[in-house]
């Protein structure tokens, strides 16, 4: 056998394997890179809890809200598709951490304590807390008055927290759906209610608006955050652009009058 006549097919096999393997690994690098780079998705899951009026709630079949017009104002400024899902408020978060979700709007507050489990955006409304109580309760008028009273809010929130921590002796019946915290001080199993101003003054100029008032200051005044799962640095810079351009073009202003009958301060 001349073994000269064999070298050139051998080298040249060993020489396509070579590279096939090499191209192999190219391929792994070049995706291993990418989402180092933490590229933009064409689809993002986005969840919210549809009980929370004026952001998000349920009209007429559809999803419709302050909210709903924001992320898609945003996801259309960015050139992405949303896949909307529904949660309690309470499953937001832990959803956002497993991955269930890539993004979330509900009123969600910013605090330090779940800036260590999510990314947020820049703040994108100023609220605070605000009291209701029965038409007919004279003796609750202020913050003070529910020292050891019985106050419903909802479940998980930033309200809860400020019950259990800054007022003394008060129960906190917490809900997962705030019309039933509203029904609770309604029907009498609770004194009052605590939760966010927007949606404390929309129920009662509403459905409450023969059975409860508010009453007191605006308390602990905070921010909402457009919430993202961890690790999505450009998803946090491309919605912060947006949320810029939006509030520069006019966009943002539109959408705070639709929801709240006039433009923001």
């Amino acid at each position: 056998m001349n073994w000269r006549n064999w070298k050139h097919p051998i080298a040249i096999l060993f020489s396509l394997i070579m590279l096939s393997a090499l191209a192999a690994c190219g391929t792994d690098d070049e995706a291993n890179g990418s989402e180092g780079d933490g590229e933009l998705k064409d689809t993002y899951t986005v969840v919210t809890d549809t009980s929370f009026v004026p952001f998000e709630f349920k009209e007429d079949g559809e999803y419709v809200g302050f909210d709903i017009d924001l992320i898609n104002a945003i996801a259309d400024e960015v050139g992405f598709e949303i896949d909307l899902e529904t949660t309690n408020f309470d499953g937001i978060i832990p959803g956002l951490q497993t991955g269930s979700f890539d993004i979330a709007l509900a009123g969600i507050g910013i605090t330090e304590k779940r800036a260590k489990k999510i990314d947020y955006s820049d703040p994108y409304y100023e609220s605070g807390l605000r009291i209701g109580v029965s038409v007919d309760n004279d003796s609750i008028e202020d913050i003070d008055d529910l020292t050891g009273k019985t106050i419903a809010t909802r479940l998980g929130s930033t309200s809860a927290a400020y019950i259990e921590e800054e007022i003394e002796d008060a129960e906190a019946n917490q809900y997962e759906q705030l019309d039933q915290a509203y029904l609770a001080v309604e029907n009498g199993s609770a004194d009052a209610v605590l939760y966010d101003a927007p949606n404390v003054a929309y129920y009662i100029q509403t459905k409450g608006e023969d059975s409860l008032k508010m009453v007191g200051d605006l308390y602990k005044a905070e921010q909402y955050g457009i919430a993202m799962a961890k690790g999505q640095e450009e998803l946090v810079k491309a919605v912060n652009d947006a949320l810029e351009t939006l509030k520069e073009n006019g966009t943002y202003d539109e959408i705070y009058e639709k929801w709240f009958g006039e433009k923001p301060e």
